[in-house]
């Protein structure tokens, strides 16, 4: 690791670089923080760049504060965001909040002040549209072991602030389970179709009782399991693992609806277990009427 991996403030380093050599060898993220040319700004990077510029009384929340929490898929353009009191006027590419945080909503985090997780999906639940909201914070919760009842408390303690109501509406739809937002994308479509809630991260035995493999989502009541396909399962070696655990599951007696992103987002409806079907859920079959592996 470099001695100029992680953002630092210009007036840091006086003395040990020149101008030329801030000017050619680093990235000004923000005025007076740089980062080397040659090192990726990641959202965790960018959060630490905007601590750096914003001092020490400022309070990391959003994706920021998701980011330094271990939370995964948070897209590179999204500006750093923090809470800080007073009316301040942040630089491009970062987003300032004037609002309340009690001293039991954030922590130090590599000495910097952080919203704890059930602040930070309190933040995001409320501002982001439905289906980012929801993406989010079962990212945070995935990461983190984070609880939507944990955030309820948050908005039961701020009822009259904005965007209580957006938030208390994503909650129920909550999963830590999902590993990617199209994992979530594709819960959410069968949610939305009037199907039950599925069962997220299924734990599938053979005949004798050993985990061999595991499925997105599914009901496992019903021995149907829904998994999204992305751009990894397209290489040879892997397509060829999928079709081998395809068989398995077939043979135990699985049925197996599998999604890629052309169906999920263009063409959502025709794939869905809900399409063209009754609304009453499928019948749960006896012991008696199909094994139990």
């Amino acid at each position: 690791m470099g001695e100029y991996d992680e953002p630092f403030l210009r007036s840091t380093v006086a003395g040990r670089l020149t101008d030329h050599q801030l000017y050619h060898d680093f990235v000004r993220i923000y005025r007076g923080v740089y980062l080397s040319r040659h090192v990726e700004l990641t959202p965790d990077k960018r959060a630490r760049a905007a601590a750096l510029f914003a001092g020490p009384d400022a309070v990391l929340t959003g994706f920021s504060a998701a980011a330094l929490h271990g939370a995964k898929w948070i897209g590179g353009h999204e500006p750093a965001e923090m809470i800080r009191s007073g009316h301040w006027r942040p630089p491009s590419g970062m987003i300032t909040h004037n609002c309340r945080i009690e001293p039991d909503e954030f922590r130090l985090l590599g000495g910097i002040r952080v919203a704890t997780p059930a602040r930070t999906a309190f933040d995001l639940g409320r501002r982001l549209p439905r289906l980012e909201a929801i993406a989010a914070v079962d990212a945070l919760c995935n990461a983190t072991g984070l609880k939507p009842i944990d955030v309820s408390r948050l908005a039961d303690r701020y009822a009259g602030m904005r965007g209580i109501a957006r938030l208390r509406g994503i909650l129920d739809d909550v999963d830590g389970g999902a590993e990617s937002p199209p994992e979530t994308h594709t819960r959410l479509v069968l949610v939305d179709a009037g199907l039950p809630r599925p069962q997220t991260q299924i734990r599938i035995r053979n005949r004798s009782g050993r985990v061999f493999a595991r499925s997105d989502l599914g009901w496992v009541q019903w021995w149907v399991l829904v998994e999204y396909d992305g751009a990894d399962h397209w290489n040879r070696g892997q397509r060829a693992r999928d079709i081998e655990r395809l068989a398995q599951l077939e043979a135990l007696g699985w049925t197996v609806v599998r999604v890629g992103a052309e169906l999920l987002y263009d063409r959502p409806r025709p794939w869905s277990p809900a399409y063209g079907k009754s609304s009453e859920p499928p019948v749960l079959l006896s012991d008696d009427e199909r094994a139990v592996f």
